[in-house]
């Protein structure tokens, strides 16, 4: 089943700013409004999804209330919950959040209310780790838990370790795909009915979708194998199964890495014409980041490094972008915005950093923001 995807946003200014330009209030992209479908977001500012590895037996818990929570009360449009595994074999480690049994609906529940309650719209990132699960939360240990330790045995598109610290996965057959795709459709369902308004699929960072995509970790012979065709496979039958529980007035989107950093591998060309298949089928954003699928990869990494293939594929496409990577500033963000090179600032460790980035970007960018009314004293101005 398609859907058709309607975006009604601000036409992009062809105005070039250079990074220490100064915004006055009418003209903020950053804190203008972005809707899809029947979905408003206050400003264009996401909290990209990041791991806690604070969840036990996948349940969310007080960490990830606060965690998210505070990221509302900081002003985010949208705000996307880490890789969310959509089985037990799904996790990147015993530690994971998860949404594979209904009992991890009420805690998730709990939080949508509260990011709702703020003015921002709350989503979930459903993952499958494939080969790289299985192993140590950061710092617990490094490398693969074994099924004696606590661990489980991991698949993969084929039986391809990601180094030598990992497992030898198992390469699915049919039924194990078939599988994943149920388990897929299953957890959006939970989704749906733990309140939120956004999913994203995370086809990325190498892993399980990810791994199906790049030819240098799928070395299969049947139909999820060989061609662009076949490796892509696997992804749009889960874009399928999604979208038949998933409301069409909810948002869509997909976590792609556009290239591997490594000769052979997945690139931006393929990445482009996945996107333009993903726009057909309904899917309305593309949120763009790069590799992780090999330990050798070789990534240039700076200011902004993945925002051009961001702008390539809101470009080539013709679809919304999220751009992420190593946006620290606001002039930074607007000015990716004004270019016209996403639609969406996708920020990770800056909200780490500081819960609170958009109210401070607002005072830099001198747009007015609302405060939550127990801030209000502190608000510049007051």
């Amino acid at each position: 089943m398609n859907r058709g995807s309607s975006h009604a946003v601000l036409p992009d200014s062809q105005i070039k700013l250079p990074f220490n330009y100064k915004i006055t209030i009418s003209m903020s992209k950053l804190f203008s409004p972005f809707i899809i479908k029947t979905v408003s977001f206050n400003n264009r500012i996401v909290v990209s999804p990041m791991c806690q590895y604070s969840s036990e037996d996948g349940h969310a818990t007080d960490w990830h209330l606060v965690h998210l929570g505070s990221r509302a009360v900081g002003g985010a449009g949208l705000i996307i919950s880490e890789a969310t595994a959509v089985s037990p074999e799904g996790r990147i480690s015993p530690d994971d959040l998860g949404i594979w049994k209904d009992e991890h609906i009420e805690k998730l529940k709990q939080i949508t209310s509260f990011i709702e309650s703020q003015g921002s719209v709350p989503g979930i990132q459903l993952a499958h780790a494939g080969r790289k699960a299985s192993t140590h939360a950061p710092w617990k240990g490094h490398g693969v838990i074994t099924p004696a330790n606590g661990g489980w045995k991991t698949v993969s598109a084929s039986a391809i370790a990601f180094s030598d610290h990992y497992d030898t996965p198992v390469a699915l057959d049919g039924a194990g795909i078939q599988k994943v795709i149920s388990d897929f459709s299953n957890a959006a369902e939970r989704a749906l009915n733990a309140g939120f308004k956004v999913i994203e699929l995370h086809a990325a960072h190498g892993y399980l979708l990810h791994q199906f995509l790049s030819p240098l970790s799928n070395q299969r012979t049947d139909e999820y194998g060989g061609s662009f065709e076949n490796r892509s496979r696997l992804l749009l039958e889960i874009v399928g199964a999604v979208q038949q529980v998933w409301p069409s007035e909810f948002p869509l989107f997909v976590r792609i890495s556009a290239t591997d950093w490594a000769d052979a591998g997945w690139d931006a060309d393929q990445a482009v014409k996945l996107s333009s298949i993903l726009k057909e089928k309904g899917v309305d954003v593309i949120d763009v980041s790069s590799g992780g699928l090999v330990n050798y990869q070789k990534i240039p990494v700076g200011p902004g490094y993945q925002v051009s293939f961001a702008a390539r594929i809101k470009s080539e496409s013709n679809i919304p972008t999220g751009a992420v990577g190593l946006i620290t500033n606001a002039t930074q963000a607007e000015a990716i915005l004004v270019q016209g090179e996403a639609d969406l600032i996708i920020m990770a460790r800056e909200f780490l950093r500081d819960p609170y980035f958009p109210l401070h970007a607002a005072k830099e960018l001198e747009a007015d923001v609302a405060w939550p009314v127990q801030y209000e004293r502190a608000k510049p101005g007051k």
